[in-house]
């Protein structure tokens, strides 16, 4: 009666006269305008404002338990279990509102570049300027594609409507739930529009590896000679800036399948940050912002001027676009195996060198500590670096249990001989409060100097703490620059704060109890 009642939901919901599908981004721009959810910029962007949620909320996401998911999610902190009921009782609360608006909108798409491994959608919003992102974000169908189309998973987002924590069962007002039996998801209490995306992304972090696809939260980009490189990382890591190369097209700036064959995107767009954006510094993302793009919680002037070094909304400032508004963007979105792995990190501590070349087993062992600094604004309440520890480097959106993901890194690594980095784009010569962020330039180059294969013949260092692979030079790089140690002016202080890290590291792998010793000993060396 369950898988009844849901799908008869859905089904009365998607024959609605009221429901918009598929319209042009002219056309939903115009209905974000007239119904002022939104105003233009003078490049043409639409400037959204999401109100009291500017990041995700991870604590309010919840997978619905039941005899699909019971056995096979990695159940936890992360991957909230809720009930059935409770899950039926939000759909019915979102659907029965969507039916009383003026006018609801619908985007049919897929997720999934790979034909093979794609994954038709529907997005069904109560914001015109939520169905433009999503347009913008998933990938658009062809006329061909979008005739024959019929939607596998169903986002519904519908921020108006609010959960009662004391009857719904929830932990606020906001809610993202997930049910893989019903293949819906439903959204209500929150207008940050990241939700829709990362929950698609959950989706398929459940369902490729059950088709012998790696799926990966990373950017992607390719050389002239077919060349490809991936970038794992948390938001403010810079995937999406680093990925960002005139030189190398893009592939995707956020989320990637791995398949036999090779990389493909998962998403027909990018995502952005745009806190302290510039022309100079970030060409590419720059540009992309005109007509089509949305930005979200960017400051705007009466004329339209953004100021993006404005961060008094959020710093978690976005700007979201199609991936062809990045010129040279790789077309098909598909690219052949990777040859180079950059693991990102912002570490405000200051202690982890600027690059680093892993072993496989210490490939493994940060891929499964997925090390980083929380950055302001990027989840709600966040308003200072925190050191965290994101199996992967993505965690929040990992259904199923480490150990798969981390071992097909592993199988794939061996199999393809890809070179793996270790690349900090935190803070030098100090922590957070005493030292600067590393230069963007430098980070650059150093990037490139990986990529190309500059680095494979010059001679590394080990860090004696945390017994990693240090370049003692790199091209148009300040040597003193590449080990930490030397950058900062107080020895001592630096120790402290490398030890101090080095512990939370031990700490955070003691729950990896699957994982072989010479993985565990990949780590920082113990004092």
């Amino acid at each position: 009666m369950r898988m009844m009642h849901a799908a008869a939901a859905l089904e009365e919901l998607r024959n609605q006269p009221n429901v918009k599908r598929n319209l042009s981004v002219a056309q939903l721009t115009e209905a974000a305008l007239s119904r002022h959810e939104a105003r233009l910029t003078e490049t043409g962007a639409l400037r959204a404002a999401t109100g009291k949620y500017t990041g995700r909320s991870p604590k309010d996401k919840f997978i619905v338990q039941d005899e699909l998911s019971e056995n096979k999610v990695d159940w936890g902190k992360v991957n909230q279990p809720i009930s059935e009921e409770i899950f039926e009782h939000l759909l019915d609360k979102a659907v029965n509102y969507l039916q009383a608006q003026e006018e609801v909108f619908s985007f049919q798409g897929f997720a999934g570049a790979d034909e093979r491994y794609h994954l038709p959608i529907q997005v069904i919003n109560e914001y015109a300027w939520h169905n433009l992102f999503a347009h913008q974000l998933f990938i658009r169908p062809s006329d061909e594609e979008l005739a024959a189309h019929k939607p596998a998973f169903t986002v519904i987002s519908a921020p108006g409507v609010k959960a009662d924590p004391a009857v719904d069962g929830t932990n606020s007002e906001a809610f993202v739930v997930v049910s893989f039996k019903q293949r819906v998801i439903v959204i209500g209490g929150t207008e940050y529009a990241g939700e829709m995306k990362k929950s698609i992304f959950s989706v398929m972090n459940f369902l490729l590896p059950q088709q012998e696809v790696m799926p990966m939260h990373c950017s992607a980009n390719v050389g002239a000679d077919g060349d490809t490189a991936l970038f794992f990382g948390l938001s403010g890591t810079g995937k999406t800036t680093l990925s960002a190369d005139s030189n190398r097209p893009l592939i995707g700036d956020d989320e990637h399948g791995w398949s036999p064959d090779g990389v493909f995107n998962i998403e027909g767009g990018c995502y952005a940050k745009c806190i302290n954006l510039s022309a100079e510094k970030e060409p590419e993302i720059h540009g992309a912002i005109k007509f089509g793009t949305i930005l979200e919680n960017v400051t705007v002037n009466e004329n339209g001027v953004c100021d993006y070094d404005d961060g008094s909304v959020t710093e978690n400032t976005r700007a979201a676009y199609p991936i062809d508004y990045i010129e040279g963007s790789l077309p098909k979105s598909k690219a052949g195996q990777p040859k180079t792995i950059v693991f990102l990190t912002a570490d405000a501590t200051g202690v982890l060198p600027p690059i680093s070349k892993l072993t496989t087993e210490q490939a493994m062992y940060h891929f499964l500590s997925g090390y980083t600094s929380k950055l302001a604004g990027t989840e709600r309440g966040v308003t200072e670096p925190e050191a965290t520890f994101s199996t992967c480097f993505g965690a929040p959106f990992l259904p199923l249990a480490p150990a798969v993901y981390a071992e097909m890194l592993g199988d794939k690594i061996s199999t393809h001989h890809a070179e793996v980095y270790l690349v900090n784009t935190g803070w030098t010569g100090g922590d957070y409060h005493t030292g600067a962020r590393m230069k963007l330039t430098y980070t650059r180059r150093m990037v490139q100097a990986a990529l190309s294969g500059e680095l494979k013949d010059i001679r590394t260092a080990e860090d004696e703490i945390f017994g990693l692979h240090v370049p003692v030079s790199c091209p148009d790089v300040p040597t003193a620059l590449l080990m930490p140690e030397n950058a900062w002016e107080n020895k001592t202080a630096y120790k402290e704060k490398a030890q101090e890290l080095a512990t939370k590291f031990h700490r955070n792998f003691e729950k990896f109890d699957f994982i072989d010793e010479a993985i565990r000993q990949a780590g920082p060396l113990y004092k």
